[in-house]
């Protein structure tokens, strides 16, 4: 490990090989257009030059044409531009690889947050048995969800897998083919994935990446921990979305969701299978070749099974056991490790590979209940809808029958209660783990948890092994969900259930939407509150509750660095279990190799033994901190939600960003909005695609806004010494700003300065500028910084060198559309098309540019 300073390992490995590279790639033939590679480096320094100018997108483009393309058709100019977006696309890709090969040399893999240095810091600090009590009973579990943050078709996935290990060995003919091989292959989706075809894609990452990290880890502690015999706890496991997110999916279906199941499965021995032959290849001993041929025999037959199998991951562990008995015994522990490691691996992922999770929005649930109410056999009072919500509960708690799915004749009926008996199907396939969670999105009110529960035991699942999860999204709802939860514990028989899943309650808290719907601050204060308060109200009634954030990928859609937030939680606050989305550009760039996932999920398992046994109770809030806090937060929710009911957000979105290009990329199979109506309102708005297009304009603002006016309101009201106070003692609020200066960093208003003058949105536009400029002031004053992100200046520079590469693409995008606007401005339909095109295009490049947001 080199002893140089992070930021200049990253200038040396990253830059410096980017700038080889990219000159290399600049002058490949791929492009039928001779002459693209030379004119880009020379339009974007136009575009760098033109910005500290003032210049606006369009006299860029304008002076770029005049200048270089001046005896040139219109057509001609536009395929330029098309060609351009081509380029950049792959520079981007370029960017990934460099950055994915020198992962190892940039980040200490054995340094600060890493399971060597966990394992250090509990001998110097003389806590190595309460390190391994808690390291018995933690979990972490990243779900990976089918979210379209990125837009990587699986091809030019392979590429940039191999483009890496290319670079990494200094192979310089095979980048050069790889980079030509790139040029050529097609970044477009013509038509829109199926649920199918995204659980495919993340599926991958489980084969070739969570695999191996998973086990190193396991691995390591199983070898490192005191008495490792006593240590049964699956510490890492993997949570799954694809093709069972129905929540505004109309394209996932029962069918579907069964095949990931099988999917996932089959997965998992194929890896096992591969497992057992390099197994064979060593354990050539009497008397152990023979059972390991047995081994792979079942393994084998196992890729092709869809039904229930003859055998359990105990059979299997069971038979590796005794293998490893007589090689201990009668072989001089040859290649013990080896036999070890596959029987972690089993023990890690059984037959299921991935917990798959239903999810389904509570209004949804609603709808069945009437069809319920309406056409079964199912006794329910007749006034049911008109019951108090105590009634409701108390009812839905006790309810009797059964329902067949084919009883009824609406779809939505029919599809939700055939998703719960597939839930049965793959518990009896892939094991309980295999899917045992269902989550109710937008939950408001007990009765919303207790139609679930209900509709699990109507489906001929009396005790069912499955946890009902609420998910609390709005601040509103956030701030009710201690009492929602308190009403269900004191149910007697929902408490029964609660105890049959081992006295523990999971509840997933939305950042995604509760950022849209209050804003950062607020959203994320409101969470940790909700944590506390719901923490108690558990701890009440004996219950173990597990957190499940929607953090999402950015600081905009409530993420941020992780290890940074999960090591700031208090003791108030239970954290035995680590559990996240991991969605997009995410998992690329956090878990898209075997040292990235590795070191990331070590990462993980940090923040939690640092709040836990290092930090005890130095993340607590102190009463005066919490004041400040609550007082930063309700000025911040207020200028938030005050800009959002502002007249001209919403057709600011509509008219000046790429919002309604979202659905016309085919990057995902979930539609862009809630509803399918013409009108657009912020409620059916997706967390994606509405953080998306402010990312586009490059202004970020569910990332910051009101963070600055709360900190100004602090500082007019002569209390700076209280905000400072907080920012000073308070790792969560430090880590909250951290991550909003990311938001600001990645912001370039120089790009829409032309906004200001526009006729109808001009002062719209500056009051957004005027927040930017305040919240950056009053982050730097009060971190004593000079610059964004100066305690990070190697994610700083990744930022930097991503942004520097797309601003010809902002730059031509800006530039389509006003096109756009100025062509519907006169009524006219003349080359709509093409700069519609224009803008969907140059999405891609936008947003896989951002992978290093979370």
């Amino acid at each position: 490990m080199s002893r140089l300073p992070k930021i200049e390992r990253f200038k040396n490995e990253v830059e410096s090989k980017y700038q080889i590279f990219n000159g290399i790639f600049m002058t490949l033939p791929f492009d039928q257009i001779s002459n693209t590679g030379g004119l880009l480096p020379l339009f974007h320094e136009l575009c760098v030059s033109g910005y500290e100018k003032g210049k606006n997108p369009t006299e860029i483009v304008q002076y770029f044409f005049e200048r270089y393309m001046r005896d040139t058709e219109e057509k001609e100019r536009e395929t330029m531009l098309f060609k351009f977006i081509q380029y950049i696309e792959r520079q981007v890709v370029l960017f990934d690889a460099i950055e994915d090969a020198a992962f190892s040399k940039v980040n200490n893999l054995d340094g600060r947050g890493t399971l060597r240095s966990i394992k250090e810091e509990a001998v110097e600090l003389d806590k190595t048995e309460e390190l391994a009590a808690y390291l018995k009973e933690f979990k972490v579990r990243p779900v990976l969800t089918a979210h379209p943050t990125q837009f990587y078709p699986g091809a030019v996935l392979g590429i940039l897998n191999d483009l890496g290990q290319a670079i990494k060995a200094n192979q310089i003919q095979e980048v050069k083919l790889l980079l030509s091989q790139l040029g050529k292959t097609p970044f477009f989706n013509k038509e829109k994935p199926t649920p199918f075809d995204e659980a495919i894609s993340l599926i991958w990452y489980l084969e070739n990446v969570f695999y191996n990290a998973m086990g190193n880890i396991y691995d390591y502690l199983k070898t490192h921990i005191e008495n490792p015999e006593e240590f049964k706890n699956q510490i890492v496991e993997i949570g799954f979305w694809p093709g069972g997110d129905r929540d505004g999916n109309p394209f996932v279906t029962t069918e579907i969701t069964l095949d990931v199941a099988k999917r996932l499965r089959a997965t998992l021995f194929r890896n096992y299978y591969r497992d057992v032959r390099k197994l064979r290849r060593r354990l050539t001993f009497k008397g152990v070749e023979e059972q390991l041929a047995v081994i792979e025999s079942m393994c084998y037959k196992a890729i092709f099974e869809t039904e229930v199998l003859d055998f359990t991951p105990e059979d299997l562990i069971h038979k590796l056991t005794s293998i490893r008995t007589l090689v201990f015994q009668d072989h001089n522990s040859l290649f013990l490790d080896q036999i070890d490691s596959f029987i972690h691996k089993v023990e890690l992922f059984g037959f299921h590979f991935a917990t798959l999770d239903i999810r389904q929005d509570s209004s949804a649930h609603d709808t069945v209940f009437d069809e319920i109410l309406a056409f079964s056999k199912v006794q329910l009072p007749s006034n049911y809808n008109d019951l108090s919500e105590k009634e409701k509960i108390n009812v839905l708690s006790q309810v009797e029958g059964s329902v067949d799915p084919n009883e009824y004749n609406d779809e939505y009926t029919q599809r939700t209660l055939s998703s719960i008996y597939a839930i049965k199907n793959i518990q009896e396939r892939n094991g309980e783990k295999g899917c045992n969670r269902y989550i109710i999105s937008n939950t408001q009110m007990a009765s919303h948890i207790m139609e679930v529960y209900a509709m699990l035991r109507l489906c001929n699942m009396t005790q069912p092994k499955i946890d009902v999860v609420p998910l609390f999204e709005t601040v509103p709802d956030l701030v009710n969900a201690p009492s929602v939860m308190r009403s269900l514990y004191e149910n007697e028989n929902y408490r029964s259930h609660v105890q049959r899943r081992g006295d523990t309650q999971n509840i997933m808290l939305g950042f995604s939407d509760g950022t849209k719907d209050g804003g950062y601050l607020m959203a994320n204060w409101a969470i940790y509150k909700a944590k506390e308060a719901l923490t108690s109200v558990s701890r009440e009634f004996g219950i173990s509750i597990v957190f499940f954030d929607g953090r999402g990928g950015p600081p905009a859609r409530g993420g941020g660095q992780t290890h940074q937030f999960y090591a700031s939680m208090g003791t108030k606050i239970e954290a035995k279990h680590i559990q996240l989305t991991i969605q997009g550009q995410t998992i690329s760039s956090k878990f898209g190799t075997l040292e990235s996932c590795q070191y990331n999920l070590e990462q993980m398992i940090s923040s939690g033994v640092s709040n836990a046994v290092y930090a005890s109770d130095a993340n607590d809030f102190s009463p005066s901190d919490q004041a400040t806090m609550d007082q930063l937060a309700d000025t911040s929710y207020k200028a938030y939600t005050d800009f959002k009911a502002h007249p001209q957000f919403l057709s600011y979105l509509e008219k000046m960003s790429t919002l309604k290009y979202y659905a016309k990329t085919n990057i995902g199979s979930r539609p862009s909005k809630r509803a399918g109506s013409a009108e657009l309102r912020f409620k059916d708005l997706r967390a994606i695609p509405f953080v998306g297009s402010w990312s586009q304009l490059k202004q970020n603002v569910p990332g910051f806004y009101g963070v600055g006016t709360a900190l100004e309101t602090m500082d007019k009201a002569g209390n700076w010494e209280q905000a400072q106070s907080l920012y000073k003692n308070n790792k969560f609020f430090r880590t909250l700003l951290d991550n909003s200066m990311m938001s600001l960093t990645k912001s370039f208003f120089g790009l829409t300065a032309y906004m200001e003058h526009d006729a109808v949105y001009g002062s719209f536009w500056k009051l957004i500028y005027e927040e930017y400029e305040r919240s950056k002031k009053y982050m730097l004053m009060i971190s004593g910084m000079n610059s964004l992100m100066e305690n990070e200046l190697a994610g700083r520079a990744s930022i930097q060198a991503r942004e520097n590469i797309v601003l010809p693409l902002l730059t031509i995008q800006q530039y389509a559309l006003k096109m756009v606007q100025d062509i519907q401005a006169q009524k006219e339909s003349k080359n709509m098309e093409t700069y519609e095109r224009m803008v969907t295009r140059s999405l891609y490049g936008n947003i896989n540019a951002s992978r290093n947001s979370a």
